[in-house]
């Protein structure tokens, strides 16, 4: 496992970037899309690397989707108990298995419902256009039932205490209380579950989200 602790966003961008194109130079042509994976720790910044990287990559004309795995929330009748006691369970991954990779690994056109939380209900079908690289962000995305379907996993990480600062920011209070209580702990088990900090290719890290760098 690699930590690459880069100074700015920007700089992460152009990295994964290169990083990218070295995985598509090493893959045969004329095939499925380069599947890349981002998953990591809530407020790493996931989501915003992830668009940095396509807008790049998009601007050396190159075709790329980015996938959310907060679309594949678990629906209501899947939360058992005994579901969400197992570490990285609470993430339709049977879903984004059957709906995204599989129809990509397979060069296939790829239609799925995006999980709607203000009605706790599947929406309208969403046609991804056609690909050469995939960008599957979010927690559980390196799950090990999708693991093998990525050409690079990269964990994004952030020190604990600029977490919670960033998601007070974001989210306010009493959704920090929740992501304190709930969501942070079971994301870090299933990290531990699945050993992702060392099974990565590399763990991606902006500089000012270093713990170093808050007690500074």
């Amino acid at each position: 496992m690699t930590t690459i602790v880069y100074p700015s966003l920007e700089a992460a961008a152009d990295g994964l970037v290169t990083r990218i194109r070295a995985a598509m130079d090493a893959a045969a042509s004329g095939g499925a899309p380069l599947i890349v994976a981002l998953d990591g720790r809530c407020a790493a910044g996931k989501t915003t690397m992830a668009a940095a990287v396509a807008r790049r990559l998009r601007e050396g004309a190159l075709r790329v989707q980015v996938v959310h795995l907060d679309d594949f929330f678990l629906r209501p009748e899947q939360r058992t108990e005994e579901r969400l006691a197992t570490p990285g369970e609470n993430i339709d991954h049977e879903r984004f298995l059957a709906e995204i990779l599989l129809p990509l690994s397979k060069n296939q056109p790829v239609v799925y419902r995006a999980y709607d939380c203000s009605v706790q209900a599947l929406g309208e079908p969403i046609a991804l256009p056609a690909a050469d690289v995939v960008l599957a962000e979010g927690s559980y995305s390196c799950h090990r039932a999708l693991w093998d379907y990525y050409g690079l996993r990269w964990f994004v990480d952030v020190a604990p205490v600029v977490q919670q600062r960033r998601i007070l920011t974001r989210n306010g209070e009493r959704m920090l209380r929740r992501f304190v209580e709930e969501w942070i702990p079971k994301e870090e088990a299933y990290h531990a579950a699945q050993m992702l900090r060392t099974r990565c290719d590399a763990v991606i890290c902006i500089e000012e989200h270093t713990r170093k760098r808050e007690e500074a």
